[in-house]
């Protein structure tokens, strides 16, 4: 029989991509996924559960998604046309980078990016074999304007990801640098990411409205509804045609849009309250933390970023001897080998990881 050589099949760009492996070890108390925590009422839970029963499972799903991107839009202040969905704002990533793959020069697509940031804007690039440009955040995790305006001029992107709030630092982009950023790169498209700003103070809509070369991402699954894997683009309406060239045409499956809709319009009140919730949550940990003199920064999501006084392997060891998973970046070196990301829980989950810190710190 003859050899198949796949290997020289192979983008060659996957030799130095790892999959994206989540750590499944069934952990009492989860907080490492930024899920957010399960804080609905049992009644609007059962709604929903009613709604998904009345799904036509034989018939495929609406390929438009008109019905929740008109709740998007509205919930939004846009109009329909400037609305793309997708399985999760990966997806969307996907389809972004895919859209906007035209080379200039020489050489492949550019991306440019944060560091740290949100790995899929990394991970979906080098898989389809785009050049992938990351500028470090500054000493406060803030955009590093001079190096960004630098790396503008120098690798000419076709698309710039900004997440604000940042995962996983949780901060905000100041509101400033932003703009200067989209202002300078204006033969690129400017992605500000918006996966956590249910839990923050402000939005970028306003740069949105002002800026042709802006698009905003946001998705569900931050704000309880994970398992549903909606995520949603907000774009001029010649990118929303563009990219729909490149979206599957059944991508989003009949109950998650179903229920996605009522997320956004009938249970809109209930999943603010949740967030309220959350946000409470999160000051409590925070105060909570300070008192053990950690380093924090002011987080604008639903998590929080830590640094430890001691390597924070080993916090995120002892706290797995406890049945607590988090987040640890000590594997990416230098000052992130003192990070760890905890994600808000529920209180008495919360209680249970403040009174572990207690532990491990002051033993």
């Amino acid at each position: 029989m003859a050899t198949f050589d796949l290997a020289s099949l192979l983008c060659p760009d996957l030799a130095d991509v790892a999959a994206y492996v989540p750590d499944l070890r069934p952990y009492e108390i989860r907080l490492d996924a930024n899920e957010a925590p399960s804080l609905l009422p049992a009644g609007v839970l059962a709604q929903l559960a009613q709604a998904a029963g009345e799904i036509a499972w034989e018939r495929y799903p609406d390929p438009t998604a008109r019905a929740l991107r008109t709740a998007i839009a509205a919930h939004m202040g846009v109009t329909t046309d400037e609305i793309v969905v997708g399985a999760g704002s990966d997806e969307l990533i996907a389809l972004l980078l895919t859209a906007l793959s035209r080379p200039r020069g020489n050489g492949p697509a550019t991306v440019l990016t944060t560091s740290p940031t949100f790995v899929m804007y990394r991970q979906n690039a080098r898989v389809r074999g785009q050049r992938v440009v990351e500028v470090a955040l500054d000493d406060d995790w803030d955009l590093p304007v001079a190096a960004l305006d630098q790396a503008i001029d120098e690798s000419k992107p076709n698309v710039v990801f900004i997440a604000s709030p940042n995962n996983p630092t949780g901060t905000l982009a100041d509101a400033r640098r932003l703009e200067h950023v989209i202002e300078r790169a204006t033969d690129a498209l400017v992605v500000i990411d918006e996966a956590y700003v249910d839990y923050a103070a402000r939005d970028h809509l306003d740069l949105y409205r002002r800026y042709a070369n802006v698009a905003i991402l946001r998705t569900l699954s931050k704000v309880g509804f994970a398992a549903l894997r909606v995520g949603y683009l907000v774009a001029r309406p010649e990118l929303a045609v563009a990219i729909d060239k490149a979206r599957s045409p059944y991508n989003l499956p009949a109950v998650s849009q179903r229920l996605a809709t009522l997320v956004l319009t009938r249970f809109a009140d209930e999943v603010g309250a949740t967030v309220r919730k959350a946000v409470a949550e999160r000051e409590r940990m925070a105060a909570a933390l300070v008192e053990l003199r950690v380093g924090l920064s002011r987080s604008q999501a639903n998590f929080l970023w830590i640094r430890t006084p001691v390597p924070a392997d080993d916090v995120h060891s002892e706290l797995g001897k406890r049945g607590i998973l988090v987040r640890s970046f000590h594997l990416q070196g230098g000052r992130l080998s003192h990070q760890l990301r905890v994600t808000v829980g529920q209180p008495f989950e919360n209680d249970r990881f403040l009174a572990a810190m207690v532990e491990i710190l002051r033993r």
